[in-house]
């Protein structure tokens, strides 16, 4: 479906401060966090792929592939303003470098020059060589200003189904990796726009970035692997679901809206700052190659640029968006090289 009559967009003044479900609650199934799972059918609905996206377990799990032809993904059928986000998903297994698994928010295909986005992309792999995920936030069409950061997995991400979330307030970003955060993007003064502030669908796809995701570009997908399989199960859409021809939001007191975590207690706290000295490889805040001086949000940490500073930051595109990733709603039958 594409939306038109973007001018309902205007109206930024809802109350989106309790966050609410409006999709059907599918009995006995719930995620980690006892909010509900969804049938994928309920909740999203092919973007791009043709037959490389096939549901299985009674409508419950999807698998995204990629192929010589075509790679594939997902779009909920709703636009969200703030929620709980979040699926388990199992990555192509071998060698598979080049190869980009995305689940992340996007409204870029109705806000071409000032789009927000929140990120998971998982980079591809090398045999014998950790896996690496990145995050990363836009608002406002900031794509001049990439807040990316990369991590080395500390766990196999092919070998099982892992849960990777994300929470988006009017006042933070959190992104959880089995229920553990790793990152929190909080929205400053100093920001501005650059926040995500405006409803976004969610979105999951697998696609060819042998042009910089493996060690910027030096290693390219090899289709002799192909085909190349991403399985998504445990879907959770859990926010404020919107209506871009209404003036208001649908936002009212649903239960289950306790479930979503409203910050990152002292104990989690503890276990990010651990993940994120251990594992984080780039943060965005110490890339000089991109900028004379750190974006005004950044709080540079001395012992973590001196950490980081043997890892040699990769440029993705000057800034630029990868479009291999954004297959929105008006593009859903290209196919992607």
């Amino acid at each position: 479906m594409v939306y038109s009559h973007l001018g309902c967009f205007c109206i930024w003044g809802w109350s989106l401060f309790v966050l609410t479900v409006t999709l059907v609650n599918v009995s006995g199934s719930t995620s980690n966090n006892n909010l509900p799972i969804i049938a994928f059918d309920e909740g999203y609905t092919q973007l791009f792929g043709d037959d490389n996206l096939i549901i299985h377990r009674d409508g419950k799990s999807v698998h995204l592939s990629l192929n010589e032809r075509t790679g594939s993904g997902f779009v909920s059928h709703d636009l969200y303003l703030h929620g709980y986000f979040s699926a388990s998903i199992k990555l192509p297994s071998d060698y598979t470098a080049g190869v980009v698994v995305a689940f992340y928010m996007s409204n870029g295909d109705m806000f071409e020059k000032n789009h927000d986005e929140i990120d998971f992309e998982f980079l591809g792999n090398i045999r014998g060589k950790e896996w690496r995920i990145q995050t990363n936030v836009y608002g406002n069409g900031s794509t001049n200003v990439g807040r990316e950061e990369r991590y080395n997995l500390w766990f196999d991400p092919s070998d099982d189904f892992h849960q990777y979330s994300i929470l988006w307030t009017d006042s933070h970003i959190i992104f959880y990796v089995d229920n553990v955060p790793i990152r929190e993007v909080k929205r400053t003064e100093s920001m501005g726009g650059d926040f995500p502030s405006k409803p976004m669908s969610l979105y999951a796809t697998i696609w060819d970035g042998s042009d910089w995701a493996t060690n910027g570009g030096k290693y390219r997908v090899n289709y002799k692997y192909s085909p190349y399989v991403a399985k998504f199960s445990d879907l959770v859409l859990h926010g404020c679901s919107v209506d871009p021809m209404e003036q208001f939001s649908k936002c009212d007191n649903i239960p289950n809206s306790k479930s979503i975590p409203t910050g990152i207690t002292p104990s989690k706290r503890i276990k990010m700052e651990g993940i994120r000295k251990k594992h984080m490889t780039y943060s965005y805040c110490y890339d000089k190659i991109r900028y004379k001086s750190p974006p005004s949000e950044c709080v540079i940490n001395p012992q973590e640029a001196e950490r980081l500073r043997k890892f040699d930051p990769v440029t993705f595109g000057n800034g630029r968006r990868h479009h291999g990733k954004r297959h929105h709603r008006n593009k859903a039958s290209q196919a992607q090289k």
